[in-house]
């Protein structure tokens, strides 16, 4: 099995490390401008020699080359599976004739507690979620000046709203579509960027539940939490500490924990569903990867008017 990989920033590499696990794949082959002489590299994606010889293709760029690149493979390939960081593009944008399959890096669908979430809620009436997600921007890439990186850009695609638009999808992956959303997104910080570091919004989902959403750039003390109500119980997740309570009305609590989680686990269960699963049930495909987008443009619109 031979991969195409587009970009070779830190996700890129990421990627890069996981696939290059796999036993299945034989070749890696990577689209960048930096000079890496052990592996083969094109500078550019028509540069590419047979570019229908690959099994699997990676989109690891900058967000605001996302469209670009993932219409011109799809018009040059034909029935591949060709995968798209998150979120899919820098502004809503509808992709014409597929004729691949579409799946999007929302890796935090193969977090075992989400995944243990959403379990615990099926068939329960959600009343209220409630998700909040900050940390520190110039703490995030320790090998670049923040100011110099694609979050801080928002002509790149930067800002917390696309960066962190995990938090986006896994609410309606777990509870349903967003409607009826209100939001605020600005710049409010003194970190020296030009791309947004504060989301909050409101919404309703179709389930009925009210979602309250907070983002930002700037937490000193990084925290990624979710708490959800239903009549019989209340849940609490941390996705740092990769913890879960879940209390009853009776008082009684479970526990479940995953202290020794890696980070690469997630992107190999990724991976690993969309390469070898025939009915993959937890990845993000095109039709949800969308649906996000649509969520990001309804913020944007409500905040650029």
């Amino acid at each position: 099995m031979n991969v195409l990989l587009i970009g070779f920033g830190s996700i890129g590499r990421r990627h890069y490390e996981v696939l290059s696990s796999f036993s299945q794949i034989s070749e890696i082959h990577v689209v960048t401008k930096q000079n890496l002489t052990e592996m083969v590299t094109f500078s550019h994606l028509d540069k590419v020699n047979d570019i229908e010889s690959y099994d699997y293709y990676l989109i690891a760029s900058e967000t605001n080359k996302h469209f670009e690149q993932l219409c011109w493979l799809n018009e040059r390939v034909l029935d591949k599976k060709i995968f798209c960081e998150k979120p899919l593009f820098e502004k809503y944008q509808n992709i014409k004739n597929i004729q691949n399959k579409i799946f999007v890096g929302y890796v935090l669908r193969f977090h075992p507690l989400l995944q243990k979430l959403k379990s615990l809620i099926e068939g329960q009436k959600i009343l209220s979620l409630t998700v909040t997600c900050g940390s520190y921007l110039p703490s995030w890439r320790t090998n670049i000046d923040y100011r110099e990186s694609y979050s801080a850009k928002k002509e790149q695609g930067g800002g917390v709203l696309l960066d962190l638009s995990h938090e986006l999808d896994y609410v309606n992956w777990i509870v349903g579509d967003m409607i009826e959303i209100k939001s605020f997104q600005t710049q409010i910080s003194n970190l020296e960027i030009d791309s947004d570091d504060l989301v909050l919004m409101i919404a309703q989902t179709r389930r009925g539940g009210g979602v309250n959403l907070s983002i930002d750039y700037f937490s000193k003390i990084p925290h990624r939490m979710i708490r959800l109500n239903t009549n019989d119980f209340t849940i609490e997740l941390d996705l740092i500490d990769n913890k879960m309570s879940q209390m009853f009305i009776s008082g009684k609590i479970e526990h479940y924990e995953y202290p020794n989680l890696e980070r690469n686990y997630l992107f190999e269960q990724m991976h690993h569903e969309v390469l070898f699963c025939e009915d993959p049930q937890n990845v993000c495909d095109l039709s949800s990867g969308l649906k996000v987008m649509q969520v990001i443009k309804t913020i944007q619109d409500e905040n650029n008017e």
